[in-house]
């Protein structure tokens, strides 16, 4: 085992206990993987979410081998302060991972770094290291695990009888995707061993589940995979090899047209392989089971629920945790499926995440949508650029100051300085000494590194959800010496703090709405560079378009069309199609910029200078 380089504090929200639990849940899921792991490698805070919550009703029936501490909210590291919970930061330092999934990913990280032996703790992060990596606001699937299932499950336990007959939506859509075929890495040759099985009419080989599955067993007896998907699942988790009987393939099989295969069923959440979304899901659909119970609900509609959650009990390691934290997991006899009606009736997709597909006057094409516009007197309008000759002397800056420090082309180098002299030039005409600016989506630091040493009497607050890229940042910052910033690895959605100024250098798609929302919710000026406008699409959270000027003219299918062609700006382009995207761009911004004007801003659409420095080249100046 490495000794540990630096403590970290893990700080988890306090708000109740109840039966087997601590709520807010992503708390108790928090303790449930660290009880997995077997990991002590944190110092565990836990912030009550009054002042007057006593250190007995906390400790008592918590993970049984945990220390932990209660810090109120003001006691916090200020980087914290700023985050929803859980956070994790290094003590006395500015480097801050806030969010459920970023916090789990880096404890599963930690475990492995400091015992290389402990590679099963590693397959958490599946396929790639990907799961629960994509951010809740643009993947559906995370949204689900990490906000959606925990949430409906709180609100579950909280209502009031008559107002918990119903199954919450969000557990209808996890039964529904735990229905849904299996995409995995090589599945084609899963699907042909499938096939083979079948056509035998024999059962494939299942790997005993070993010592310590069985101990864990309460009536001494193990259930046994009696699929070809279980014996590929349970053989990975137990690190053993398929029989080369599977292995074989008959000449017919290797002839089956994909399309012929049979599906892959799912084992565990994410498809054949246990991840830490299963470790997610279980302390909350455990919570909702043990409720249901109770209340005496029939759970017929839940099949695939149900056999997931006895599946995952048969992991090695899972029933050890449970019990450190006191959850008692439920028998749960094996349920047939619902009648077709009957599952049809129960389980309606929460409204938020059907497609809005009236499109019934859509007209397609970028030039008869500008068209329809220019109709109602709408163009693109850009404001003439307030300093456009502006710019940093980059000679006489620290080597660590400049983008080129990074792994890019000088002529990258070049325009990126030229994307830089756009936006600190605005930056410095807006803040005043003692601001806090936030740099969203700051990648490597190249906007906020270079504010930061300009502008010693600001804080300015890095947030980015790509640990290596914050990472790297930090490491350039810390050659400068800057001592007035902060490094915050989360999700937007988790940054809650105050702030002046935010600024965004090329937020991808929805995420340059994002930034714009947080800015309008902290009543912070803004400048922000847009991209990406062809991945811009309906969310849980956004509509578009954005603005009611719009929206009066425009269907969303419309405004696709001109979020489609507004990315046709390369160089490589003809000029006359780069000049349709740029007034493409320029209505995109448009309808952005007067979405904010609704909320009491002024805001102007700019183009940076020189206009070659980019193909996304728009920058919108906002102050309320």
């Amino acid at each position: 085992m490495k000794d540990s380089v630096a403590e970290e504090h893990l700080y988890l929200a306090f708000s109740h206990q109840c039966r087997d639990s601590i709520f807010p849940l992503h708390t108790s899921i928090s303790l449930f993987l660290l009880s997995y792991c077997d990991c002590k490698l944190f110092k565990v805070f836990l912030v009550p979410a009054g002042e007057d919550a006593g250190d007995q009703c906390v400790t008592k029936n918590l993970a049984g081998d945990l220390e932990v501490h209660l810090i109120s909210r003001c006691q916090l590291p200020v980087v914290v302060q700023s985050c929803s919970l859980p956070a994790v930061v290094v003590k006395d330092d500015k480097f801050c991972r806030a969010g459920l999934s970023v916090v789990l990913r880096h404890i599963i990280q930690r475990t492995f770094e400091a015992d290389p032996s402990k590679k099963d703790v590693l397959e958490l992060l599946g396929f790639k290291k990907t799961c629960l990596k994509a951010c809740a606001e643009v993947s559906q699937w995370t949204r689900l695990c990490e906000i959606s299932i925990p949430l409906a499950v709180e609100r579950f336990l909280t209502a009031s009888p008559e107002h918990c007959q119903a199954i919450p939506p969000d557990i209808l859509l996890l039964e529904r995707k735990l229905g849904e075929p299996v995409r995995v890495h090589n599945d084609d040759k899963i699907r042909r061993q499938k096939l083979q099985q079948q056509k035998a009419g024999a059962k494939a080989a299942v790997p005993v589940l070993g010592k310590e599955a069985t101990e864990e067993s309460k009536t001494g007896e193990v259930h046994e995979p009696s699929s070809l998907e279980l014996s590929v699942a349970f053989s990975k988790l137990l690190a053993q090899e398929a029989p080369d009987a599977i292995n074989r393939e008959a000449p017919h099989i290797r002839r089956t047209k994909t399309s012929d295969l049979p599906r892959l069923d799912h084992v565990f959440a994410e498809g054949l392989y246990f991840t830490v979304a299963d470790l997610v899901l279980l302390p909350c659909i455990h919570q909702f089971l043990v409720s249901s119970k109770k209340q005496g609900k029939n759970l017929v509609n839940l099949p695939l629920i149900s056999s997931w959650y006895r599946r995952v009990q048969e992991v090695p390691g899972v029933k050890k945790a449970a019990g450190k934290c006191n959850m008692e997991l439920l028998q749960l006899p094996e349920l047939m499926s619902a009648p077709e009606e009957q599952l049809q009736e129960s389980s309606s997709v929460p409204d938020e995440l059907e497609e809005d597909n009236d499109d019934s006057h859509f007209i397609g094409g970028p030039r008869p949508t500008m068209t329809k516009l220019m109709e109602n007197g709408i163009e693109a309008k850009f404001s003439p650029h307030p300093c456009p000759s502006w710019t940093l002397d980059w000679s006489s800056l620290p080597s660590a100051v400049s983008p080129g420090e990074g792994k890019m082309s000088r002529d990258r180098a070049l325009r990126k300085q030229q994307q830089l002299n756009n936006l600190v030039a605005a930056v410095t005409k807006l803040a005043k000494p003692g601001d806090v600016i936030v740099d969203f989506c700051s990648g490597g630091g190249h906007v906020g590194i270079v504010l930061a040493y300009m502008m010693p009497s600001c804080q300015v607050v890095l947030i980015e959800n790509k640990e290596l890229s914050l990472i790297r940042a930090k490491d350039r910052s810390d050659e400068l010496g800057l001592n007035n910033i902060w490094f915050i690895q989360a999700n937007l959605d988790y940054f809650n703090g105050t702030f002046n100024i935010g600024v965004a250098l090329h937020a991808c798609g929805v995420a340059t709405d994002m930034v714009i929302e947080h800015c309008l919710r902290a009543r912070a000026a803004f400048v922000i560079s847009p991209c990406c406008y062809g991945f811009i699409q309906n969310t849980v959270k956004f509509k578009y378009p954005r603005s009611h000027q719009f929206k009066e003219i425009l269907s969303y299918k419309e405004h696709m069309i001109l979020c489609r062609f507004a990315d046709q700006t390369a160089v490589q382009l003809p000029p006359e199609r780069r000049l349709i995207g740029k007034q493409c761009m320029g209505l995109v911004d448009l309808d952005r910029a007067w979405a904010a004007e609704e909320h009491n801003y002024s805001v102007q659409v700019i183009s940076m200078e020189p206009e070659s420095c980019s193909p996304k080249n728009n920058m919108f100046v906002g102050i309320p």
